[in-house]
């Protein structure tokens, strides 16, 4: 299933819904339709866990496009936010996660050439977070060097503690696509999370495509554009560190909850490893795309702040 948090106009509150031929259905007034008791938040769902997902996936497929009194309307009609409009927690951002990307930062960003030996984790805080077609902030006085990062998200669903690799998957609840949006010259003696956590940072969406449908998360082809030039175009086969192993690893220290967030890292293609290096600017416009998942299109905007 294709899960979103949408509203119908700007004043509606946010809600559950599901996408079935371009149509999306109101989760939480179809649930009463077919006699299930379903939230009309998207976190609210995954705190159900995976049964909330069967009965759901079966109830649709029973219905056969007869959603009764449930709010049906069409996607392009309807306002997308966020699928996670505010995490409960900061988002796990994974850095230096593809191999060809390690190598065009170490040349460019003065990180390590070496191979990581584990996974290389940074954070960037829930209020980051903005959903298809929120406009990227552009602050010159915090950045000349607005930089780009496609990125599979990764939803969990279950508590994972000392998770094993060989169970990891089971406990996401679903994929979605992130934009790790980096300010390249404001890394802090050697800290990340302020060059990545600052508002707007991480765009998400467009949905949830649930964990049953995208059974080997490491097949899927992503790319990203800016002013429709391609940038980034690579598979997600070409992590360095699986999102089993992720999982993992995380868990040993952190314990993961339903509704957090894994941004698994990024290819090679950023602006900084290019030659001569490339940054966004107001005007421009980025699109990035997973497989399987869908596209979310950003402009970026000046908020130029007096200080």
């Amino acid at each position: 299933m294709k899960l979103v948090t949408y509203r119908t106009h700007i004043e509606a509150e946010a809600r559950l819904g599901v996408i079935e031929d371009d149509i999306v259905v109101d989760v939480a007034g179809f649930g009463e339709y077919a006699g299930l008791d379903l939230p009309s938040r998207m976190l609210d769902f995954i705190d159900l866990g995976p049964v909330a997902v069967r009965q759901l996936s079966d109830a649709l497929q029973l219905a056969e496009g007869d959603w009764g009194n449930a709010l049906a309307l069409p996607l392009a009609t309807v306002t997308l936010l966020a699928p996670i409009p505010r995490p409960r927690k900061n988002i796990f951002g994974i850095g230096l996660n593809y191999l060809d990307h390690i190598a065009e930062s170490s040349s460019a960003l003065d990180t390590a050439p070496d191979l990581p030996k584990e996974p290389v984790v940074f954070s960037k805080p829930p209020t980051a977070v903005i959903g298809p077609g929120d406009p990227v902030r552009h602050d010159a006085n915090m950045t000349q060097q607005l930089d780009w990062e496609v990125e599979l998200a990764v939803i969990m669903g279950t508590t994972a503690s000392h998770a094993k690799r060989e169970t990891a998957l089971d406990h996401v609840f679903g994929y979605s696509i992130m934009i790790d949006v980096s300010a390249r010259d404001n890394r802090r003696a050697g800290q990340w999370i302020f060059s990545k956590g600052m508002d707007s940072y991480a765009p998400f969406g467009p949905c949830i495509v649930t964990a049953d449908e995208i059974p080997d998360p490491q097949t899927l082809d992503l790319w990203l554009t800016v002013n429709g030039v391609e940038k980034q175009r690579s598979n997600t086969a070409k992590m360095l560190f699986k999102v089993d192993e992720l999982i993992a690893d995380l868990s040993k220290g952190i314990t993961l909850e339903p509704g957090d967030i894994i941004a698994s890292g990024t290819p090679e293609g950023v602006g900084a490893g290019r030659n001569p290096q490339e940054f966004m600017w107001p005007g421009d416009v980025m699109e990035a795309h997973v497989e399987g998942i869908g596209t979310i299109r950003h402009p970026i905007i000046n908020t130029t702040s007096f200080e």
